[in-house]
């Protein structure tokens, strides 16, 4: 059965998920981001590929970092850019997702960058905008609820190959509330698919989904045994506002077992590098001392993250 992500070429026509896309798409996506990196270092930072293409940014939640990326890629790129203000559009009116895509199709759109919090909403655009025939038009998951956050997985993993090249020499670590991340989820199967031969999850009992050990994961409940000789650390924001229940104790007590210290980092190899997909809770997941250290690629991360954006928008654009 064909990927829905794919067209009938086997080329990219939505990012949707990371989980079961090939192998050869995810490098030449990470391919096409190298040089990109280098349009920011440019006197004039604009390149003409997505010249007189519509982009509609639809933001159902709240973002900064993922959306102010997405804006800098786009126009960087040369697109027109459309920020849908949620809070005052007719979906807050009570008009549905889908009659809403179907009015900004009306307007023109060449691709729509979403961000929503149920799990499954790009999907059931993408499949709408196929039934109606619109092939033209291209979907970017900018995070689904628990689903999955592609492009986030996709800047994750760019920012390892940059550091570290190899992916099958590697063992990661990723560490923190991993039931209610949807990078995670989006992290694990890239890594899975790139080959990483030993890829570990660090977290208490209460934030780990059912039988994740199933997905070639080792599981830790311990940070000392965890963090031991691995060469990545990609840390995890406590999902307060998805939780329910009391899945956790107190911030002070979360940071002083699962939180990463320098000296908890010392357990790791030398020249680990440590990851965040942000914002930072600073003192409950990770210490500053080793937030703003020299192991921390985390500012790198945001600025990776505008190359592969633009990869991916101009790789659906068919650039």
């Amino acid at each position: 059965m064909r990927n829905p992500q794919l067209n009938k070429n086997g080329e990219l026509q939505h990012l949707l998920t990371l989980d079961g896309l090939p192998r050869d798409v995810i490098v030449s996506i990470l391919d096409h981001a190298a040089p990109f990196t280098e349009v920011a270092e440019r006197e004039v930072k604009k390149l003409p590929l997505l010249r007189g293409k519509s982009i509609f940014n639809l933001f159902f939640e709240n973002s900064t970092r993922t959306r102010t990326t997405f804006e800098i890629a786009a126009k960087r790129l040369s697109a027109d850019v459309v920020n849908l203000n949620v809070s005052t559009s007719s979906t807050a009116k009570g008009e549905s997702l889908l009659d809403t895509i179907d009015n900004l199709c009306a307007m023109h759109a060449d691709m729509f960058v979403v961000r929503h919090a149920a799990s499954g909403a790009p999907v059931l655009i993408a499949k709408h905008l196929q039934a109606a025939g619109r092939d033209h038009i291209h979907v970017v998951n900018a995070g689904d609820g628990r689903h999955a956050h592609p492009t986030q997985g996709l800047l994750d993993m760019y920012t390892i190959r940059h550091y570290k090249h190899d992916f099958t020499q590697l063992t990661v670590a990723i560490v923190g509330d991993v039931l209610h991340s949807r990078v995670a989820r989006s992290q694990i199967a890239a890594l899975n698919t790139l080959g990483v031969p030993e890829l570990r999850v660090i977290a208490p009992k209460t934030l780990l989904p059912a039988e994740i050990e199933k997905l070639g994961i080792r599981v830790f409940h311990d940070m000392s045994e965890g963090l031991k000789d691995v060469d990545v650390v990609m840390m995890l924001r406590l999902q307060n506002e998805r939780m329910s229940g009391a899945l956790l104790p107190t911030p002070q007590e979360y940071y002083k077992v699962w939180g990463l210290t320098e000296e908890k980092l010392a357990l790791a190899k030398s020249d680990a590098i440590v990851m965040h997909p942000g914002p930072m809770n600073r003192g409950v997941e990770i210490d500053s001392a080793v937030a703003d250290g020299s192991q921390a690629v985390i500012l790198p991360q945001v600025t990776f993250g505008i190359a592969v954006r633009m990869a991916v928008m101009s790789m659906l654009a068919g650039q």
